[in-house]
């Protein structure tokens, strides 16, 4: 059985109105659980001020869930770098670089990630932030490797760990892709929120990438929305069931309904959801897949993950 490698994006959802505190219980118990079913990666993303998502600040619960894996590598996907100091960022991941040897990603991105006012509160004019992306991006690059000066002098990102995180560019268009390229960093595509052309996006990450000090050649992931469920019929009352529940959400009806959109839902069994994974890693030539799970429960979401490690081949913990 040809192998696949994935990963997991998690946006530590609120289902059925729990709490913060249960919702972020439920991250940890699922990246403990990707472990064991031999996902590769299990990474968090940022948001501010949505009473659906409990994750603000994933260098934070990275800190926690680290202490309760062992192998899985572990990632921001991603910081929201216009809101914040690349120095900052990148001594809070060299310290977890250091606290978990060979296992943190750093993954960023140019989103707001809330809405204006909670934008605003958190970092004043992030129009303005936007437009300095480029300069923070090549500033966290060189704070990563060890080379940014600030006015002629040399400013480290302290602790300096042996093996520092995997610098990540993730993205839906070809601006990201260019500016992963850029600056030699590895890039994620975010097909599961993009309309765009991926696999030009893709090619032209690779076409114009640069080496840098830590990275030689272009790696990339693709993210997309998997529900996986014991057989096509359940798969799909469960992408029903998700459809219902988030009618604005701006994913394409289940493949199960033939819809080609580039942001639909692969829902099925794991036959049909390993050969649609098989395609999209072909498709776009990808180095790893990223599984996101729309809102679906708790329970439902943690069989859809294990079945598609199953489907993927993917040895689990012994």
């Amino acid at each position: 059985m040809t192998k696949m490698a994935l990963g997991i994006l998690d946006m530590s959802p609120r289902f059925d109105q729990v709490s913060d505190e249960e919702a972020l219980n439920q991250s940890a118990r699922l990246a403990s659980s990707a472990e064991e079913w031999g996902y590769g990666r299990y990474w968090l993303s940022e948001h501010h001020g949505m009473d659906s998502l409990a994750c603000t600040a994933p260098e934070v619960m990275l800190a926690h869930i680290g202490a309760r894996t062992s192998r899985i590598r572990i990632g921001a996907g991603a910081v929201l770098l216009p809101h914040y100091s690349p120095l900052k960022v990148a001594e809070c991941f060299n310290l977890l670089a250091a606290l978990y040897p060979g296992r943190i990603d750093l993954g960023i991105g140019r989103a707001p990630g809330g809405d204006a006012h909670t934008t605003m509160a958190l970092s004043g004019n992030f129009l303005a932030h936007v437009g300095e992306m480029p300069d923070k991006v090549h500033q966290l690059c060189e704070l990563m490797d060890g080379s940014y000066r600030y006015d002629g002098e040399s400013v480290r990102a302290r602790p300096q760990p042996k093996q520092p995180p995997e610098l990540w560019m993730l993205g839906t268009n070809t601006k990201s892709a260019n500016m992963a390229a850029a600056c030699g960093s590895y890039y994620a595509f975010g097909q599961f929120m993009s309309a765009s052309d991926g696999p030009e996006i893709v090619r032209t990450y690779r076409d114009a990438f640069k080496p840098s000090a830590q990275r030689e050649k272009p790696h990339v992931i693709v993210a997309v929305n998997v529900i996986c469920a014991s057989t096509d019929s359940k798969a799909l009352t469960l992408a029903e069931s998700f459809r219902d529940q988030f009618p604005e959400s701006p994913i394409g009806r289940s493949e199960l309904k033939g819809n080609d959109d580039r942001m639909s839902l692969i829902v099925g069994d794991m036959k049909r959801v390993r050969e649609r994974l098989l395609d999209i890693r072909d498709t776009y030539e990808a180095d790893e897949i990223m599984v996101v799970c729309p809102g679906i429960g708790y329970e439902a979401r943690m069989e859809s993950f294990r079945l598609i490690a199953e489907a993927a081949g993917l040895e689990a913990s012994k």
